[in-house]
């Protein structure tokens, strides 16, 4: 058996993410879109994407079994230095290890452009169902993140109303006159 290994996605792996994605859109509360994106609006998802941020996949036996990417937090020059960060493992692959070589990559990718806190919006429940646990909450403390706030009854899915929590993983100090953040051309063009 062939090792999971962390690749750069290419637009040619978006169909590959779209069926890991629609899992998650049509069986769970995890994401709050109804509608699977079809492969066009993965396409286009991810060229905005990979303009200024990494967006990785897991391989296993050249198959990719997962992905996570990092995206603007706001729009406002601001916000700069910090991002939201997604993730998704193919559901036949779960607790193998793949979210957590996938985080630790992007982790050390948003370190070299300059990043200094990392984001994650993450569907919650008041109480468990079939549709969303709080596995996903307990799974970001285990990689540093703390609870920073919640959002209460906002999304309705599968004719249940949920919460939304933010959690904040900070990756550095903030000093005054912060280096400007690089994109990650920059930082793929020099490996």
């Amino acid at each position: 058996m062939e090792e999971i290994y962390i690749d750069y996605a290419t637009l040619e792996d978006a169909e590959s993410l779209a069926r890991i994605y629609a899992h998650y859109v049509e069986h769970t509360a995890i994401t709050f879109e109804y509608n699977v994106p079809t492969v066009e609006e993965f396409i286009v998802r991810m060229k905005k994407i990979l303009k200024k941020y990494p967006y990785l996949v897991a391989k296993k036996d050249d198959r990719i079994v997962g992905f996570a990417y990092a995206d603007s937090f706001k729009s406002r020059a601001a916000y700069d230095y910090s991002v939201e960060t997604s993730i998704y493992v193919d559901y036949s692959c779960k607790r193998m290890g793949i979210g957590s070589k996938l985080y630790n990559a992007l982790e050390s990718k948003l370190k070299q452009q300059g990043i200094l806190n990392m984001y994650a919006c993450i569907a919650y429940p008041e109480i468990e169902d079939a549709y969303l646990s709080k596995n996903s909450v307990q799974y970001h403390e285990r990689l540093g993140y703390r609870l920073v706030g919640e959002f209460y009854q906002c999304g309705y899915k599968f004719n249940t109303w949920y919460n939304m929590v933010w959690m904040e993983k900070i990756l550095g100090e903030h000093v005054k006159n912060p280096a400007p953040i690089r994109f990650f051309e920059e930082i793929r063009d020099k490996e």
